[in-house]
């Protein structure tokens, strides 16, 4: 009964997700395998073989979400199924692995010896691929340089080989993710439904219940009600810089993997500027992966799907599945356009054809690519006790994330909005998006947030892209350069650019509580009286790599 409940769950949910056909439905698991690592500990994976087959590639997941119900399914039989053996394995402190699960750290060891005890098994014949987003994307990066000839192919997708890296790249610090993710590792293996837990939205709802509290070190109490060390790492180490996160670095080693990489992300996704960076290390290096970029966010449903069908495409072309297709060398990008639902190939990213134009702020809140005339500027205040919030954009929970009307935010006075006139033709962004805005303020740290969106013909705002920056200088008056997240958008005729600028996206962000305090034991808070310059001397614009015409 249990073989055949298991085969029913991967057959529903490999058709929903558009999978290709299971060349077999007979499979062999084997559970709880016993792996032993350099310092003695022992972790547990699932093995799943396709019967039958004289010899299969392997293809190794590696976990922190368990191995049992829809990850078992999806990470080991759906893998099985199409010709692979699967070892699911669980990370060290994870779902009857030994040790402490702790961010990162073990990862490079843990992952390294488990290639090894793969590599010594009578059944394995040369052939090894790894796969999985996200964390399960992380820990492909940090072996991939090390691994050794048999890695043939890896498929991070939704990740980035600096995993705590996105926590603070703003100089801020990403807390709606760095809590959520903390409260979901720390609660997972005591949910006896998992799943339904995520659909209830539980502990999203009671973080958001509290995400006000400070000091921000002890948010994992108002919470969880204890103290929690993943959090606590985060919290103490807020700083990109922290000598604490370099060992769980493996940025240096990006370019020095000669595996086939596959990448998959999306428009809205946590780690996109990171994974964009780490697609120039490879091609830099002569090997660019495949890249598909969709309008996704980090956990939306039709990502995850997107993200199988590649992984398995691209683990079965490099692993020397029978039947398996070729990659075309001359469309190694595949991107959506957004605004307009076409996909659109490219071979190299970012592409060619596009150029930087900048759409300058005016007087009167207006928004357009000449340079601005002579000026007062613009002011607001931003108050940390009422901290401006955010809507959409690059958010872990896919109910908040991805495009949201803005009406809301933008009717608010530390908001300020620049509109362009109705667009006479489509304008076509692909690629990076850079601000620089002239900024006064009257205290010494403050963040910067700046927000493009597209006005409909009814007056509806929606976000694009966006980015933040925090501010640390006894400057009264300076010009701050931002990087937005990349982007490919087509703004449509008849409609109009937005551009807002503002001090604040909470809870995406920490609050800046203007005192220059750390972030997680910070407590007083007082207002930043900001002015926006936007004159010739000072101007203030966003530049959009539009399209060049032919």
């Amino acid at each position: 009964m249990a073989g055949l409940r298991d085969r029913m769950t991967s057959t529903v949910i490999a058709r929903g997700l558009g999978l290709p056909p299971a060349r077999t439905h007979e499979v062999l698991r084997e559970d709880d395998v016993a792996i032993p690592m350099d310092d003695g500990v022992t972790l547990l994976a699932d093995v799943y073989t396709p019967t039958g087959s004289a010899a299969v590639p392997t293809v190794l997941v590696r976990s922190p979400y368990g191995r049992k119900g829809i990850f078992g399914a999806l990470q080991g039989r759906i893998l099985a199924e199409r010709g692979f053996r699967s070892v699911l394995q669980s990370c060290r402190g994870t779902f009857g692995s030994g040790g402490t699960f702790e961010i990162a750290f073990a990862e490079r060891a843990d992952g390294l010896a488990t290639i090894r005890w793969i590599e010594a098994q009578p059944w394995f014949d040369g052939r090894l691929g790894m796969l999985g987003p996200s964390y399960l994307g992380y820990v492909q990066w940090v072996v991939a340089a090390e691994a050794g000839p048999n890695l043939k192919a890896i498929c991070p997708h939704t990740t980035t080989a600096h995993l705590a890296g996105h926590w603070y790249d703003s100089g801020s610090l990403t807390l709606d993710d760095a809590i959520n993710w903390s409260t979901l590792t720390a609660t997972q293996e005591a949910q006896r439904w998992p799943l339904l837990e995520m659909l209830a939205n539980r502990w999203p709802r009671r973080v958001a219940r509290v995400v006000d509290h400070l000091p921000l070190a002890d948010l994992d109490v108002a919470v969880l009600e204890q103290r929690n060390a993943r959090w606590r790492s985060i919290i103490e180490h807020a700083d990109d810089d922290d000598g604490y996160w370099q060992p769980a670095d493996a940025t240096n080693d990006v370019a020095r993997v000669t595996a086939a990489v596959d990448v998959v992300t999306g428009w809205y996704d946590l780690f996109l500027p990171m994974q964009l960076a780490e697609y120039r290390m490879l091609a830099d290096a002569g090997r660019p992966p495949r890249m598909t970029i969709g309008p996704w966010t980090h956990v939306q449903r039709e990502m995850a799907a997107c993200s199988m069908r590649e992984a398995i495409s691209w683990l079965a072309e490099h692993l020397e599945l029978d039947g398996a297709q070729s990659t075309p060398q001359e469309a190694r990008v595949r991107v959506e356009i957004m605004g307009s639902g076409e996909w659109r190939d490219f071979t190299t990213w970012p592409p060619a054809g596009y150029a930087p134009q900048r759409w300058h702020l005016h007087p009167g809140r207006r928004l357009a690519p000449e340079e601005p005339a002579a000026s007062s500027p613009s002011r607001y205040t931003y108050d940390p006790a009422d901290p401006t919030p955010v809507r959409g954009g690059a958010i872990l929970d896919v109910r908040r994330g991805g495009r949201r009307d803005q009406r809301a935010v933008e009717e608010r006075d530390d908001v300020l909005c620049f509109t362009s006139a109705v667009l006479d033709s489509d304008v076509e962004v692909v690629g990076d998006v850079e601000a620089q805005v002239h900024v006064e303020s009257d205290v010494d740290t403050f963040d910067v947030c700046v927000r493009v969106c597209e006005v409909d013909e009814r007056g509806r705002s929606r976000n694009v892209t966006d980015g933040l920056v925090r501010v640390s200088s006894n400057e009264r008056a300076q010009p701050v350069r931002l990087d937005l997240w990349p982007t490919a958008y087509r703004f449509r005729k008849g409609r109009r650019i937005r551009v807002q600028v503002s001090s604040g996206a909470f809870p995406r962000y920490a609050r800046n509580l203007g005192t220059g305090e750390p972030i997680g034991s910070g407590t007083r808070m007082q207002q930043a009286r900001m002015t926006i310059h936007h004159s010739p001397e000072r101007p203030s614009s966003v530049a959009l790599p539009v399209r060049v015409p032919a």
